[in-house]
């Protein structure tokens, strides 16, 4: 995939010190609502604002270079169906959304083609982080619903 110019974005430390300065003001304010937004803020940079790349391992076994913002995006829509089923794989279900597509039976390529199961692996950072960020997500949900009720 070739590379087009990207417009200039914020760096990555923008974000972190914006999370820290809402920390630092939960903690001097004593406001968990405030460390809510803050857990919420984090969850949202890490699904779909972190510069990154795309990951998602070619048919030939490399993984793409191509850079993206957020762990859940993919650079092209071939891409984003395979990262679609990492994510559903990693929580041990079949995408429900899945397109089946004909194989071409005259196909030769010559070399050595991964399969579909193979291809759509997260990486493990990747894993690990987005498991953190739903959790992060799932904690200030309830605790923002209990907040309420109290």
């Amino acid at each position: 995939m070739g590379r087009r110019r990207r417009r200039v974005r914020e760096p990555g430390y923008v974000w972190w010190i914006g999370i820290g300065v809402l920390l630092v003001a939960a903690v001097l304010l004593t406001s968990w609502r405030l460390a809510l937004i803050a857990l919420l803020c984090w969850c949202l940079y890490e699904f779909s604002l972190v510069p990154t790349t795309c990951r998602v391992m070619t048919r030939q076994g490399f993984a793409c270079h191509e850079p993206i913002r957020g762990r859940l995006f993919a650079c092209s829509a071939a891409h984003q169906q395979v990262k679609n089923d990492a994510l559903w794989g990693a929580v041990r279900l079949p995408n429900p959304f899945r397109r089946e597509s004909a194989a071409d039976p005259n196909r030769d390529t010559g070399v050595v083609v991964y399969s579909p199961t193979v291809r759509a692996k997260l990486a493990e950072n990747d894993r690990n982080v987005l498991a953190f960020a739903a959790a992060g997500t799932l904690i200030a949900l309830i605790a923002a619903l209990v907040g309420l009720s109290s």
